[in-house]
């Protein structure tokens, strides 16, 4: 295990320098009490939303009906299992594909069976497509940021896709992670405030588009705050990277209760250790309120300590 840059028991620095491809980051904010966040430039419309998929407004063909309680409580199974370390549990599939880092792994020799004292969750919940997406905290013994997403077919988990980080991934820092996941609100937004699907899903699209084209602008909120890794970071929402930047491989799941959008993808570019395409594996969570991204958390999974960066 390579040695962290701080200690991630520690409070993260209040400044901390990075280079991110041609853009050179010089002041990351955190604080631990409030979070004040500078002037972003002016919003501009959402992408257009007619030639969404059809299949963001359909359920999956051939399964059985799929509600938001019956998700919550197969969510809530997972989260037993992971602070047990018992991979099972009375919804797996006994075929299900379990994969971490997007690579295949053996569920039995996973994250799923070594049993970690879960600090702090947050569950999406997606019932069109029948999934959950889940962030996960732990700051203790082995300190880990955990993304998982949780896919059914028949009221079975079939498939279980997982971000796990620690140490030497990008900007890990599990006692930031926390900390700022608890100031955040992720409370229902009202009914007549909510977003569609295709809405929430534009909005992801804009986010991660915008990176490698600059003519995407996405909208954000003007207290617009990004945790990535266990930094937080509200001075500006907007990334950008010098081209060629192709994302590929997204895998979605939303929740218009929450007003939420989670992007599993491949990240071309910031891993210097791999090839540029198709890049590392990383997940953006989204929150958007009245049209505007107001959250957005990254993890991203790296080869190298920070990814040579």
């Amino acid at each position: 295990m390579v040695t962290p840059s701080f200690d991630p028991k520690e409070q993260p620095p209040a400044m901390y320098k990075f280079k991110y491809g041609e853009v050179i980051f010089q002041h990351v904010e955190l604080h631990q009490e409030t979070v004040t966040a500078s002037s972003v430039s002016t919003a501009i419309m959402l992408p257009s939303l007619l030639f969404t998929s059809i299949a963001l407004a359909l359920p999956v063909l051939g399964q059985t009906p799929c509600t938001r309680d019956f998700l919550k409580a197969a969510t809530a199974e997972y989260l037993d299992a992971l602070t047990a370390g018992e991979p099972t549990f009375s919804t797996l599939s006994s075929d299900v594909d379990y994969y971490e880092n997007d690579a295949l792994v053996n569920i039995t020799t996973g994250v799923l069976s070594q049993g970690i004292k879960i600090d702090f969750n947050l569950s999406i919940y997606d019932t069109t497509q029948c999934a959950s997406y889940t962030e996960i905290v732990a700051t203790t013994e082995h300190p880990y940021v955990i993304g998982t997403r949780l896919a059914f077919t028949d009221s079975k988990v079939t498939h279980i896709d997982s971000i796990v980080c620690d140490t030497g991934d990008w900007l890990f820092n599990a006692t930031g992670s926390l900390i700022y996941n608890r100031q955040e609100s992720w409370a229902p937004v009202p009914v007549e405030k909510r977003e569609s699907r295709e809405a929430l899903k534009a909005a992801g699209d804009a986010y991660i588009d915008a990176w490698g084209n600059h003519t995407v602008k996405p909208v954000f909120a003007k207290n617009c705050a990004r945790l990535e890794g266990g930094f937080y970071i509200t001075s500006n929402c907007l990334l950008n990277f010098p081209p060629p930047f192709n994302v590929s491989n997204q895998r979605y799941t939303i929740d218009e209760e929450l007003g939420a959008v989670d992007i599993f993808h491949l990240f071309p570019f910031l891993d210097a250790a791999i090839p540029r395409h198709p890049g590392t594996q990383t997940n953006n969570l989204i929150r958007v309120e009245s049209g505007e991204i107001r959250y957005i958390h990254e993890n991203t999974v790296c080869s190298t300590r920070n990814c040579g960066r």
